[in-house]
């Protein structure tokens, strides 16, 4: 099976500085993203999704701007990744979110409708 590349957009009534937070921390995440999530010693993460474990790395990271998780290898040599990126349109003051999952998840309908779900449930967080 291939990787997939599934790209979305949201708009977020709220600081990219609150917003970020929700992203990148284990009890921000556990509020909206999964069932548990816990920080371990080596600077990894564990996210626990319908009682399976899910061990990401941070790849890269830029305070109120970026997070992306990159998990291990399970196919084809290609690592998934998930990255989350914030803009703020200046004029509004409004947040953009921009979600890329990289996965072997190659139905766009599911990820569209997960994804949505997921992000319906920040905004209820974040008030936005």
């Amino acid at each position: 099976m291939g990787k997939f590349k599934f790209s979305t957009e949201y708009e977020l009534r709220a600081s990219a500085k609150i917003i970020y937070n929700y992203l990148s921390t284990a009890t921000g995440l556990m509020q909206w993203f999964a069932d548990e999530v816990t920080e371990l010693e080596d600077g990894s993460i564990n996210i626990v999704w319908d009682d399976l474990d899910h061990k990401a790395r941070i790849a890269s990271k830029k305070t109120n701007r970026l997070i992306k998780f990159v998990f291990p290898s399970v196919s084809n040599g290609k690592e998934n990744y998930l990255e989350f990126r914030l803009e703020t349109n200046e004029l509004t003051q409004t947040t953009f979110l921009k979600v890329i999952d990289f996965s072997e998840n190659e139905d766009e309908q599911d990820l569209q409708l997960l994804w949505d779900n997921l992000i319906d449930h920040l905004k209820e967080k974040v008030g936005g």
